[in-house]
């Protein structure tokens, strides 16, 4: 008869999974990819290394659930932003100004979700939460087009050029931060998404 664990036993093994990830998010806030090994975690979370691949079976397996776990969380952020209350225009500006606050607010992280070099299964995790965030934008700019808001455009066009350009503007300061800089970069980056997809800036 195969052996089967007990409730007791995968609650303890799901605590320890979701401990280990989120030491692991710390470590590539800090350091980056490259420099989030196994070691680095384990040694983090307080763990032998060799426990690590009781969970994951790689290093990459690892990252890339990093990877999802808070990316998806920026996701569903912004998702909730534009689906918000007001009209496409507000929603659009407010969606830009929350994603690169959150940006700002956790420059490591956002570095790392963003620009950071990573391996290849990071890569493609990256592209795929692009394509998500470009939905989420043609969306809203879609919306807005048909309402008046916004002029006729194409916006799956619109939300690719958004997608891109907000986080071009967002790598140097995230990897070279000034503080006193935020709230002008803020206005200054909502003001050219909002150029983009042809709304009033006043």
């Amino acid at each position: 008869m195969a052996y089967r664990k007990t409730p007791a036993e995968i609650s303890r093994l799901e605590a320890a999974r979701e401990r280990l990830i989120s030491c692991a998010t710390s470590v590539v806030a800090e350091v980056g990819w490259s420099q989030a090994s196994v070691t680095a975690v384990a040694d983090s979370a307080g763990i032998a290394a060799g426990s690590v691949y009781q969970h994951f079976p790689s290093k990459a397996a690892l990252a890339v659930e990093v990877f999802r776990r808070a990316a998806g969380r920026e996701v569903e952020v912004l998702g909730e932003v534009l689906h918000g209350p007001g009209d496409p225009v507000e929603r659009l500006r407010r969606g830009v100004e929350v994603f690169a606050r959150r940006a700002l607010e956790n420059r490591g992280l956002a570095y790392a979700l963003l620009a950071a070099p990573a391996e290849p299964a990071v890569g493609a995790e990256r592209l795929d939460f692009r394509r998500r965030y470009r939905a989420l934008w043609a969306e809203v700019v879609r919306e807005g087009t048909t309402t008046g808001r916004l002029p006729p455009q194409n916006a799956e066009i619109t939300a690719a050029a958004l997608t891109g350009a907000i986080g071009e503007v967002l790598v140097d300061p995230l990897g070279t931060p000034d503080e006193n800089a935020t709230e002008e970069l803020l206005t200054d980056l909502t003001a050219a998404a909002l150029r983009c997809a042809g709304a009033p800036t006043a």
